[in-house]
């Protein structure tokens, strides 16, 4: 029978003899593949271009380079609305955008980024994660070949610069605007004029005339791109934006070709920088209207209540309409409407309480 000493001599020596067998035998190379990512975003612009830079520098950290994934922001690889293209036809990886960008492809794709008096910036990934809506966003990307994936928010945006006041309904017949999503056909039923131009667009349609208003993000975008340069009247919030949805949406064929640990990664990097991109979003805005009003004299308005009235109701009438065009938007808007209405009644039991305590008690 072996002594202690003995037996720890043995296992010393057999634990040297498979460290040198370890270092004797040849590395195992780790593939590496490299992923291109393309967006709608001009390269670095606030909360939008930089929590795309983010995703693809923690997709590349995360896989410590095994996945290394570069970042063309629009126009640089390809036009920026061609970004869903890009990645169905294979010349690109991975998008980060919004899905109301691609919904010439299927108007299913609105819910997911947002509807008019829909779902916050807390709410929506509520949904998604737990009440059936990422399953349907899936379904619906699958015909194209994308697999989609939540990347936060703005939080509630702004309903846009205006170079004239809003009074009324009235106001509304001919208006040249950009805007973006199903807030586009609503104001178009109520007789404004709708385009939507790439982002980085704007604000030369804005100082040439081209549009009489334009929606972009909210206060630090807005101050970023000077948009109070080109229009005196800001109107907040959004009507057609309460939280609208950012997406990290991939090849489908390519994130099967990946290993699970790298499929996690993908995954769970575009989770991570949901939350931070929602929190970028509001630390900023909340420090950048100050700023618009006191430093450059912005006038900031808000709809009159029988414009939003009229909104409201065309609104009403528009999801009725694209809950009925097939299955699949039926399924989506049964499972999304809904969770509206039940999210309304607990925000103003809590949201709105609170909010309405806390202004009471600052004072204003």
């Amino acid at each position: 029978m072996l002594g202690r000493r003995q037996i720890i001599t043995r296992a010393s020596g057999a634990a040297a003899a498979a460290g040198t067998a370890a270092l004797a035998a040849p590395a195992i190379a780790q593939e590496r593949i490299e992923w291109t990512m393309v967006t709608p975003w001009p390269r670095n612009a606030p909360g939008v271009g930089v929590n795309a830079q983010r995703v693809a520098d923690r997709i590349t950290e995360m896989s410590d380079g095994r996945l290394t994934v570069t970042l063309y922001a629009g126009g640089e690889l390809v036009p920026p609305f061609e970004a869903f293209d890009a990645v169905q036809q294979g010349n690109a990886d991975v998008l980060h955008a919004s899905p109301y960008y691609w919904v010439g492809k299927s108007t299913t794709f609105h819910p997911f980024a947002g509807v008019p008096f829909g779902l916050n910036a807390v709410e929506l990934p509520s949904w998604l994660y737990y009440g059936g809506g990422q399953e349907l966003w899936e379904e619906a990307y699958a015909p194209f070949g994308l697999r989609p994936f939540y990347a936060g928010s703005s939080g509630v945006q702004a309903a846009g610069w205006f170079r004239r006041e809003i009074t009324s309904l009235d106001d509304l017949q001919g208006l040249k605007i950009r805007i973006a999503g199903l807030g586009g056909e609503v104001m178009t039923r109520l007789g404004a004029a709708v385009t939507l131009i790439p982002p980085g667009e704007i604000f030369a349609a804005m100082q040439s005339g081209a549009v009489d208003a334009a929606e972009w993000v909210g206060p630090w975008n807005d101050l970023a791109f000077g948009l109070h340069e080109v229009a005196d009247y800001y109107y907040l919030p959004a009507f057609h934006e309460p939280g609208p949805g950012l997406e990290v949406s991939v090849n489908e064929a390519r994130f099967q070709e990946l290993p699970g640990d790298l499929q996690a990664i993908v995954r769970y990097a575009a989770s991570s920088v949901a939350n931070e991109t929602l929190a970028d979003f509001t630390y900023h805005n909340i420090v950048s209207l100050d700023p618009l009003v006191e430093e450059h004299g912005v006038e900031v308005r808000t709809l009159p209540d029988d414009v939003v009235d009229a909104l409201g109701r065309v609104t009403m009438e528009v999801l009725d309409e694209e809950a009925a065009r097939d299955d699949l938007s039926g399924r989506i808007y049964q499972s999304y409407r809904p969770f509206v209405a039940q999210a309304a009644r607990y925000a103003d039991r809590m949201e709105r309480a609170s909010l309405s305590q806390r202004a009471r008690v600052l004072g204003g």
